[in-house]
């Protein structure tokens, strides 16, 4: 806002230096030293912020400019206007009261002067208008900047201490989970072992002087260490989750993150007993799915793409589909290729449609 302001002003001493010039000035020194008194006046305006002061320095370029049209020459009449609106505008906040203010004067003083001074008078309030509002949004916007800052750092703190809380949770879910399975250890697998081996210490010591007997807790040995691996079995079983519920949380996982990411909206769905599933087509049908979503992302322009899994008695069919542009010939490129080599290595085969949006489907047979 002060830019514009002064910057107008500069305009008008402007005018009044060159029309000066060209004219007739009476005392020359007088004329370049009351333009010096209004150019440090008004620049003192700008360095103080204290209202009082502001309101003196304006009162003061007034009078300068009503002496100096009166006693110099009448061409500083035109310093009058913009400093009568400045006054005003901090005295009063109605918007009509600068306009009034500052054309009041052109009924006092010299007809020639009047239609250039009633000019400057308009033009100098337009433009005073035009920084007051310009300041405004400018100030509101900086308002909004403040608080999206704070809003942004107060959610950066949270998403810090959620990751915090994230990290000493999962810190304190392996220790319970260590705590658990060295106690599950401890109660039956130690225990087992520790009947094992008594057993077939008291067995070596019957082997000579009662050998049924020995037999009998060597047997004993046998059936508790028996139970022991199979206890062992069970609890490495418990401790590794079924490939199916791996693979399920991975891909929704992925699939969300996607959507998040790229802001496009993506369904997961599934179907059928999804522990069937081996590995290496879980590998498969997650790379398969990776480079479908790529290739809608890239060139379909979808709004909307849902993946599809369904395990069916013999095959496993998996379908990626966008409601995009779609495509009428299909050129097949390293991406598609390489999804149809996949799905081969283990015997399936790519179906891609582009007639109604764009689907990849992955058919996979079940051994």
């Amino acid at each position: 806002m002060e830019n514009w302001i002064i910057l107008n002003k500069v305009l008008i001493l402007l005018f009044i230096i060159i029309n000066g010039i060209r004219g007739i000035i009476d005392s020359l020194s007088w004329f370049v030293f009351a333009l010096i008194c209004y150019f440090c006046i008004n620049i003192a305006v700008y360095i103080f912020k204290q209202k009082m002061l502001k309101w003196i320095f304006f009162l003061l370029s007034i009078t300068l400019s009503i002496l100096a049209y009166v006693f110099i020459h009448p061409l500083f009449i035109f310093l009058l206007p913009l400093s009568l609106i400045e006054l005003s505008s901090h005295i009063i906040e109605r918007k009509w009261v600068p306009l009034a203010t500052s054309v009041i004067p052109v009924f006092y003083i010299e007809k020639a002067l009047q239609p250039e001074y009633f000019l400057i008078a308009i033009s100098s309030f337009i433009i005073f208008s035009i920084a007051t509002k310009y300041q405004i949004v400018m100030l509101k916007n900086e308002q909004q900047i403040d608080a999206m800052r704070k809003s942004i750092q107060k959610l950066t703190k949270n998403l810090n201490e959620n990751n915090e809380y994230i990290r000493q949770s999962e810190y304190t879910f392996k220790l319970e989970e260590r705590n658990r399975i060295s106690q599950e250890i401890h109660d039956k697998i130690g225990h087992s072992m520790t009947g094992a081996l008594i057993q077939m210490e008291a067995a070596k010591r019957l082997l000579e002087i009662d050998k049924e007997k020995a037999m009998e807790l060597l047997q004993n040995a046998i059936n508790i260490s028996s139970d022991g691996i199979e206890n062992i079995r069970l609890t490495l079983k418990n401790m590794k989750p079924p490939t199916a519920q791996v693979g399920i949380h991975r891909m929704k996982l992925f699939i969300e993150e996607f959507s998040s990411k790229h802001h496009v909206k993506t369904a997961f769905t599934h179907h059928g007993n999804m522990d069937i599933l081996s590995p290496i087509q879980w590998k498969i049908i997650h790379e398969n799915i990776t480079e479908s979503l790529t290739n809608s992302l890239k060139y379909s322009t979808a709004t909307f793409i849902s993946v599809d899994m369904k395990v069916l008695n013999k095959l496993i069919r998996v379908e990626v589909k966008d409601n995009g542009s779609g495509a009428d010939k299909i050129k097949k490129g390293l991406g598609i290729i390489g999804m149809e080599e996949r799905a081969a290595s283990i015997h399936g085969k790519v179906i891609v449609d582009g007639t109604n949006g764009f689907s990849v489907t992955t058919l996979l047979p079940i051994e």
